[in-house]
C-alpha cells in the first residue's frame, strides 16, 4: 500500500488535493482540512503532491503494490 502524509503546518485547506484524486483518497473535514480516508485506493499517481501548492503532500509509492 502507498503511504501519503500530509504537512498540516503547510496545508492551506486549498481542497485541490481533493479534486485533482482520481480515486477518491481524500474527503474534508468541515473546516476545509484534506483527510485521507481511503489511503488503500491509492494508485500512486501523485496527482495530488504534483499539484499541492504548498508542497504539504507526501505520496511514498510502494513499488511493489504497483506492478
Amino acid at each position: 500500500m502507498n503511504k501519503i502524509t500530509i504537512d498540516r503546518k503547510l496545508c492551506k485547506k486549498c481542497g485541490i488535493c481533493v479534486e485533482f484524486c482520481p480515486v477518491n483518497v481524500y474527503t474534508r473535514e468541515l473546516d476545509g482540512s484534506p483527510v485521507i480516508s481511503n489511503e488503500e485506493k491509492c494508485i500512486g499517481c501523485k496527482l495530488c503532491e504534483l499539484r499541492c501548492p504548498d508542497f504539504a503532500i507526501k505520496v511514498e509509492v510502494n513499488k511493489d503494490d504497483n506492478k
